[in-house]
């Protein structure tokens, strides 16, 4: 178990050679901040489990891990940006815009009407990405929760989508 003082130490003595290790992997030292302090903070939170004898060898293999667990979300998220563009081509009617302009404006509107807890595991899940068991340790709920509330979500969707 790490105490706090024992964390700090480990924090000044490693941060920033974490850092520079993801910075060497990604190339972008925002990114390599965000990954050091996300490694940081699941040290945190699982201080308890962890020894101060095997811990930077650990920090090394989460730095890893996020950075590429982060790149593939990143990747994901751009070929679906990629996939989603609609392009303005000569087919392209003002009917088609119209009717994309609706369905965007009715989705919009069943957010609002889902409760927050919902609307937050649902964009948690599709705009972000994040696995259920992340979304229910970032929640501190249970994963079981976390599939009611993406489940009634999508129910609500699909109901309130299908009478469009």
């Amino acid at each position: 178990m790490l105490c706090k003082k024992e964390f700090r130490d480990i924090y000044d003595v490693n941060f920033d050679a974490v850092r520079r290790y993801v910075y060497y992997r990604c190339g972008d030292m925002e990114t390599a901040s965000d990954v050091a302090q996300d490694v940081f903070m699941k040290v945190w939170e699982k201080r308890e489990s962890l020894h101060d004898n095997h811990i930077k060898p650990l920090l090394y293999r989460m730095a890893t891990n996020y950075s590429i667990s982060r790149y593939r979300k990143e990747m994901s998220r751009m070929n679906f940006e990629q996939s989603m563009k609609i392009e303005q081509t000569a087919d392209s009617t003002p009917e088609d815009e119209v009717s994309f302009n609706e369905l965007k404006a009715a989705y919009e509107r069943i957010l609002k009407q889902m409760t927050d807890r919902q609307r937050t595991v649902y964009l948690m899940s599709r705009e972000k990405e994040m696995k259920y068991a992340e979304i229910a340790d970032r929640l501190q709920i249970s994963v079981k929760a976390v599939e009611k509330h993406i489940s009634a979500a999508l129910r609500l969707l699909k109901i309130k989508l299908n009478k469009k």
